[in-house]
């Protein structure tokens, strides 16, 4: 995802994943269940072993069940809700029913919302914030909420047909172990579709903090999370098993009155890298 900040506007780019599992002929899919490997909600401090540790995950489980009890979160939801309607149709353009669908980090289920029983016949919502599950939104799909890392899913291999992912990936640390996990749950031929934000993202308040910091102490400190970039996305799925891969950047322009309105967007919306 990509956003620029030019003085009253802000522009947003959001990377869409579209990708499908090769199929592997005499591989049979398991039933669903838990795995007996490290899953679920990961321990306070742990982390994958190869990991750079950027995000610290306990916090970031308080500031998403704190998002979660504001009393308008529809007031700051705008952009997932935008995101999840563009997966939605990215589900959709696949002539296919997907029995069995898993959303990665589902927040309070903006892409379920808009889907429908003809398309997706049970759908499990995974977040690593209890209080985002308690919240979720209207929908007319039978879905499972489960409380669990996106880095440590606890489905058994070849589960999923489909699995689907808005703006969560980009604040797990070990990105390519995450990516491996949803490989690792998705059927022979399943099918993957997500949006994270892009290197570029919130590029222009980047490099305005940095001039003012710069400026007035004589130098600057990071003040942004860093993002993958769109360059690496492909090589990364690779990795992880995926092929026919297609990488499609939107963007989405954003007007705000000043920096100081876009930063309580970003307090609401835990994605101000703090």
């Amino acid at each position: 995802m990509r956003l620029l900040y030019r003085g009253e506007m802000l522009r947003l780019g959001v990377l869409c994943l579209w990708r499908r599992r090769p199929l592997v002929f005499g591989v049979p899919a398991k039933n669903l269940g838990l795995r007996k490997v490290a899953s679920g909600v990961s321990p306070p401090g742990s982390t994958s072993p190869r990991a750079l540790n950027i995000f610290d995950r306990d916090l970031k489980r308080k500031q998403k069940n704190w998002a979660a009890r504001q009393p308008e979160p529809m007031k700051f939801d705008y952009l997932k809700e935008e995101v999840g309607s563009r997966i939605a149709d990215r589900v959709y353009d696949i002539a296919r029913k997907f029995s069995l669908a898993l959303d990665v980090g589902c927040g309070r289920g903006y892409i379920a919302q808009h889907l429908n029983k003809e398309t997706v016949g049970k759908f499990f919502q995974v977040d690593i914030a209890e209080n985002a599950l308690k919240n979720t939104l209207e929908m007319e799909i039978p879905t499972v909420s489960v409380l669990a890392d996106e880095e440590f899913l606890p489905f058994r291999e070849n589960t999923f047909d489909l699995v689907v992912s808005s703006l969560s990936l980009h604040w797990v640390n070990d990105l390519p172990r995450a990516l491996e996990q949803i490989h690792y749950v998705l059927k022979p031929d399943g099918v993957f579709i997500g949006a994270m934000f892009g290197g570029d993202t919130l590029y222009e308040l980047r490099c305005s903090l940095q001039l003012a910091e710069t400026e007035r102490e004589g130098g600057f400190s990071p003040h942004v999370s860093p993002f993958t970039a769109v360059n690496d996305l492909g090589h990364l799925l690779g990795r992880a098993g995926f092929n026919t891969l297609t990488v499609d950047t939107d963007e989405i322009q954003v007007n705000y009155p000043g920096m100081f309105e876009l930063m309580e967007d970003l307090q609401e919306w835990r994605d101000d890298g703090k």
